[in-house]
């Protein structure tokens, strides 16, 4: 098939496009940087200049590209602040409001037949058990300071959901790890463990879903192929604890055990957002992604990913593909 993937030099992007290339597809990479389209060449694809807040140059560059699939997969995350979460986000939550909207106009007016979309797992209801599937309640109340970052997310998908006039498929992925992430080698997630400055909150009871950021491209990829029109949460086969995964990750760096603060501690220098992201998140099931899209992580567990993580960090390896 003919694919679009927006944002394809970003680190999904990264992982995605070649993954698209081996499989047969031809590739269209859209960036709004001209100096990415070398990139893009290396990657495998035919480079694609727009920005996604533009319509006209979206408009533009799907007609020209006449996919048959468009892969949305724009963030543009800035500097990491959980006092003020929604200010991190505020060039996502535009790409995901606007530059939604944006492709999903395009894309109808060339005839795509399928639209797969990128959204995230942390915005399950705080409430009940701690592992959701894709039909518990998503994004209906956020924590303080992530109201605008999850209503951007709830616009993503119930617009791509409501397109009855093509296949939508959302993936609520983990946190990613990996190449190019923040939790990667050089990443700043993985930066903060080592030097102790990312705390265990209160009893660390916040549950968090991972995906290694090459799993999640080969879910996408089955995204593109197959599966019918919906949600899938793409995640790996552990939720875990912030208590269980954060000493193990730190161990496996080999760096010092993190500290341990108080909520209210931790609400003061990180505010309500990452008190609750530490001691409530829920994490999530990937039942039906493995099931429908007949897919399976690699890394099936957080574990084995954070072991291989601390391997290339020692080895001073920030290049793993």
């Amino acid at each position: 098939m003919r694919v679009l993937v927006a944002g394809a030099t970003g680190a999904m992007g990264r992982q995605l496009v070649p993954r698209l290339v081996r499989a047969g597809h031809e590739v269209h990479g859209m960036t709004r940087s001209e100096s990415k389209q070398a990139l893009l060449r290396q990657l495998g694809a035919l480079p694609v200049v727009a920005d996604a807040l533009d319509p006209d140059q979206v408009g533009r560059a799907v007609a020209a590209a006449e996919p048959d699939v468009v892969v949305h997969q724009l963030t543009s995350i800035g500097p990491m602040d959980l006092r003020h979460f929604d200010r991190a986000f505020t060039m996502t939550n535009r790409l995901r409001t606007e530059g939604t909207d944006n492709l999903l106009s395009a894309s109808r007016a060339a005839g795509v037949r399928r639209f797969v979309a990128q959204s995230f797992f942390a915005a399950y209801d705080r409430v009940g058990g701690g592992v959701k599937s894709e039909e518990d309640p998503f994004g209906t109340a956020p924590a303080a300071g992530m109201h605008q970052t999850v209503g951007a997310i709830r616009h993503l998908e119930e617009q791509v959901l409501a397109a009855s006039w093509t296949q939508g498929l959302v993936l609520r992925y983990g946190g990613f790890y990996g190449p190019h992430t923040s939790l990667g080698p050089d990443g700043e997630q993985t930066e903060a463990v080592r030097r102790r400055t990312f705390p265990v909150v209160g009893d660390g009871g916040g549950i968090w879903s991972f995906i290694h950021i090459g799993d999640a491209a080969d879910a996408t990829v089955a995204a593109v192929e197959r599966g019918a029109p919906g949600v899938y949460n793409v995640v790996d086969d552990e939720p875990a604890s912030v208590a269980t995964w954060l000493p193990l990750l730190a161990q496996s760096l080999g760096a010092k055990p993190p500290l341990r603060v108080p909520r209210l501690v931790a609400r003061l220098l990180a505010g309500e957002t990452g008190a609750v992201m530490m001691t409530e998140l829920r994490g999530a099931s990937n039942a039906k992604a493995r099931r429908d899209l007949a897919w399976s992580p690699e890394h099936a567990s957080w574990r084995e990913g954070f072991r291989e993580l601390g391997a290339q960090v020692r080895a001073g390896s920030g290049a793993a593909a």
